[in-house]
């Protein structure tokens, strides 16, 4: 039987549906290949180079503001968010009993150079009394000696009769006095000398500024000063106020928090990059970053300069207890801080806290 017209056209409309449908594989195929080629090419000259992490933040290193003496509050001269410079008065202490303080201890250093401007002074007449107590020595020798040869002299008489007893009797009585009296001598030179060596002791080999007792009357004297100084708190560095506590009237001990300053031009990244990513990481790489503050049209350049010393989960308050039946092993996030260019900081501020997007070239 043979075909009608109809029939002929369904099959050769067929035929080229079918040829469509063939060429529209191989083109999909094409295409398919084109972009898996694609993505091999970006995954051996890109991908493979970069590792990216969203979880980065802005951080920086604050100083805290302690106090660094005691005392009452007078003045708060500063508030959250303002700016200051390294230098500015932060919070004026109550100086009263600091100024106390200082002055006592002047007056006290000032009576210790007295005392030892007294004892120089001394020493002279030390050294006088020791002469007069030799002379004395001298006089009570000779006289001990004339004594001495006076009995010598009428002692072998007593029995002759040439001298009465009452004569022997006295020279005697002078003999025992002259050598109480040397002894005396004797005993008030060693005084003397002891009160001169004892006086010398205390201001010979040393000006009056070496002087023990007077350097630690003057210690005394600088630590007031520096307790004084201490009653104005200022800024240790350039930076941004934050976390204030303190209020006027308030008591305050030294190491009683005050403050914060967060040196904002000195911000770093710490981006947190996955275990599995950093085995080509190195310090010294460099790193592109974006904040979501200003979104991508703003590019930080920055370079790596450390790692942590241990994941975050390592450092949690309670951190993990992995030597447990039930453990489920989960991939840890380390770190990494990157440098950002103060120039760009300069330009565009960032704040501690700020969420960063973190890419770091690997391929050096």
């Amino acid at each position: 039987m043979n075909d009608t017209p109809d029939t002929a056209a369904n099959t050769v409309a067929a035929i080229d549906a079918m040829r469509k449908r063939k060429q529209l594989f191989i083109a999909l195929a094409g295409v398919a290949a084109v972009a898996g080629a694609g993505a091999g090419v970006y995954q051996t000259f890109f991908a493979s180079q970069h590792v990216e992490t969203d979880n980065a933040y802005v951080n920086a290193e604050e100083a805290q503001v302690t106090a660094l003496t005691s005392g009452p509050v007078a003045q708060v001269r500063v508030i959250d968010t303002q700016a200051v410079k390294k230098g500015d008065v932060l919070v004026q202490l109550d100086d009263t009993d600091r100024k106390l303080d200082l002055e006592q201890a002047e007056s006290a250093l000032d009576q210790v150079k007295r005392k030892i401007h007294s004892l120089q002074a001394n020493d002279s007449s030390l050294g006088g009394q020791i002469a007069a107590r030799q002379a004395d020595l001298v006089r009570a020798e000779a006289e001990l000696a004339r004594a001495n040869t006076e009995y010598q002299r009428r002692q072998p008489l007593a029995g002759t009769g040439a001298i009465s007893g009452e004569e022997l009797t006295s020279v005697k009585t002078q003999l025992a006095a002259a050598k109480a009296a040397f002894d005396q001598a004797q005993a008030n030179l060693h005084a003397a000398q002891g009160a001169h060596d004892a006086n010398d002791a205390l201001i010979s080999g040393v000006p009056l500024e070496k002087n023990p007792e007077v350097t630690a009357a003057q210690f005394r004297v600088d630590q007031a000063r520096v307790n004084l100084e201490r009653t104005v708190v200022r800024a240790p560095i350039d930076g941004v106020v934050a976390k204030r506590s303190v209020q006027a009237g308030q008591m305050v001990q030294p190491g009683t928090p005050l403050m914060a300053v967060v040196p904002v031009q000195q911000a770093y990244v710490d981006a947190n990059f996955k275990e599995v990513q950093l085995g080509k990481v190195r310090v010294g790489q460099t790193a592109t970053l974006t904040s979501d503050l200003y979104g991508d049209k703003v590019v930080y350049h920055g370079r790596v300069i450390g790692f942590s010393g241990g994941t975050g989960a390592a450092f949690s308050v309670v951190p993990a207890q992995n030597a447990t039946g039930n453990w489920i092993k989960v991939v840890q996030r380390l770190p990494v801080r990157i440098a950002l260019d103060p120039a760009e900081l300069a330009n565009h501020p960032l704040k501690v806290g700020l969420s960063m997007n973190a890419d770091i070239d690997v391929s050096r």
